[in-house]
């Protein structure tokens, strides 16, 4: 009976030792994943933003409540189901469909520069705010916040996996789960609190101490850079997440030197930093990949502009 009880504990332990390992081994895989999404989550945070536009303070959180719900409901329900069922029937395709993805956020990041650097019409969601109604602008723009976050939370999901691809379908799923979960509390926790900085600091402008004073007028003048950087650091992400993606493609399926350039370039950084030669060896392929990015997207946006352009020209004609 003793014996028989010191084995049955003994067995358990080995059990526990076993899902502890699990667990850290999910953790671990689920923040790597994470982290190598983290250009794309950048950017739907950068994006987000823009889609609480134009309504009260009340309705800020709730607003990015239900954009947060809809997130949820497209990594969980649409994605990672879909992430799951290529991984197990055609493995082969993750990476051409990251390649996709990659070639995307490249065109979106050039796109983005592109609007900066000339004069562009109103932008749709500015003319939104001018044109509906208060119900329907809220419906408007969660759907629209909820449509962009598909095609990022995409992104994320499909980079996420092709990180844990060599893992089993079990693990994978729930790596996934927990990836999908984490960044879009991360995500859009953040959103909520960076809305919300203007209001505090106008509060605390107008009923603070004098020292309070000071702080919240100058939370509310900073508000505006402090966004604008997020945008521009997103796009930075694209275009650098973007262009390391299809790199990684091209070396995989052997189709060009371009990738083998850019490492080659980050060892002779790394070999010619006098200090933290890793960090600058990193620097110089995170500037290639942007680069190779930026190119990339510059071609695809010139080709999409010649096509609505066309397009255009035999409507009118």
């Amino acid at each position: 009976m003793a014996s028989g009880l010191a084995a049955l504990l003994d067995d358990i332990a080995v059990i526990a030792k076993a899902a502890a390992a699990s667990l850290d081994d999910i953790s671990t895989a689920a923040g790597q994943a994470g982290a190598k999404a983290a250009g794309v989550v950048i950017d739907d945070t950068a994006v987000t933003p823009r889609y609480v536009t134009g309504f009260t303070p009340d309705r800020e959180l709730p607003v990015i409540g239900k954009i947060a719900i809809g997130s949820l409901k497209n990594k969980l329900l649409i994605l990672l189901p879909s992430a799951l069922v290529l991984s197990a029937v055609l493995p082969a395709a993750v990476t051409p469909l990251l390649m996709l993805g990659g070639t995307y956020l490249c065109y979106e990041g050039a796109e983005k520069l592109l609007e900066a650097v000339r004069p562009h019409e109103k932008h749709p969601i500015e003319e939104a705010v001018a044109e509906v109604s208060s119900a329907d602008h809220e419906a408007t723009m969660v759907a629209g916040a909820i449509r962009t976050d598909f095609i990022l939370s995409a992104e994320i999901m499909a980079i996420s996996l092709a990180d844990v691809a060599d893992r089993p379908i079990w693990m994978q799923a729930v790596i996934l789960f927990v990836v999908g979960v984490a960044i879009t509390i991360g995500v859009y926790g953040l959103v909520g609190a960076l809305v919300k900085v203007d209001d505090v600091g106008l509060h605390l402008a107008r009923t603070g101490s004098r020292v309070a004073q000071v702080v919240g007028r100058g939370l509310v003048l900073a508000m505006p850079k402090l966004l604008g950087a997020l945008s521009a650091v997103g796009v930075a992400a694209m275009l650098w997440v973007g262009g390391g993606i299809v790199l990684h493609g091209l070396h995989v399926f052997h189709l060009t030197p371009l990738p083998g350039w850019v490492e080659h370039a980050g060892v002779l950084a790394g070999e010619a930093a006098p200090f933290g030669n890793a960090v600058a060896a990193w620097v110089a392929e995170a500037l290639g990949a942007g680069v190779f990015g930026l190119l990339l997207g510059g071609v695809v946006v010139a080709i999409h502009h010649a096509v609505v352009g066309a397009l255009a020209a035999r409507k009118t004609s």
